[in-house]
């Protein structure tokens, strides 16, 4: 069985990322893709109030549990479009782990902090100053395969450049890369990455 092509979207919260997935699954005709958001596993959770200590370790049993799903589905030969926000180191060293790095297309998904700021209110269903408060940690790891300004083009040409890239993936991709560098040698490597301590 072929394994599925992982198209990965990391960004801030209101960086468009989800309006991207939406215009691939349109455009897309090489293949079924699948679109797994972090905030459809998110909307899943019991709606009952969580302790802070609580809530803490299920969101991380949700993130390991989302990241495993990507990996399943991909495995049996579905195509996936992932939409993620990788704010805490351990995100990206467990999605390095899990997810077949030569499948992986890793694009970052950018836009400047006054446009997220007013992407934030105008949404009204996000605490404010939760992109800014994310922004230097999604893209502190430093290598993409692709990369996308969400304030300069819009979902559909940020998707359709994807398209085009798709077949052109490189080798060794971004995942290939960064898993070398964060996971190779083990905890040594990794705490000689910054934000990787």
């Amino acid at each position: 069985m072929t394994p599925g092509r992982i198209i990965f979207l990391n960004g801030t919260s209101s960086s468009g990322k989800s309006s991207i997935a939406r215009e691939l699954l349109d455009i897309l005709e090489d293949g079924v893709f699948f679109h797994l958001a972090v905030d459809g596993f998110n909307a899943m959770r019991t709606k009952r109030a969580l302790g802070a200590e609580e809530l803490d370790a299920a969101l991380r049993r949700t993130r390991m549990g989302f990241h495993r799903s990507i990996a399943a589905m991909a495995e049996v030969g579905n195509d996936v479009v992932v939409d993620h926000v990788l704010s805490e180191p351990w995100r990206l060293l467990d999605c390095l782990t899990v997810l077949p790095p030569e499948d992986v297309l890793f694009v970052g998904v950018h836009c400047p902090l006054d446009e997220l700021a007013r992407r934030e209110e105008s949404r009204g269903d996000r605490p404010p100053g939760l992109a800014v408060q994310q922004y230097d940690l999604v893209h502190g790891h430093g290598d993409y395969d692709l990369e996308c300004d969400t304030s300069t083009a819009d979902p559909r040409a940020c998707a359709q450049r994807i398209k085009e890239f798709l077949p052109n993936r490189p080798s060794p991709t971004a995942f290939t890369r960064l898993r070398g560098r964060l996971l190779t040698g083990g905890q040594g490597s990794r705490a000689a990455e910054p934000g990787f301590s």
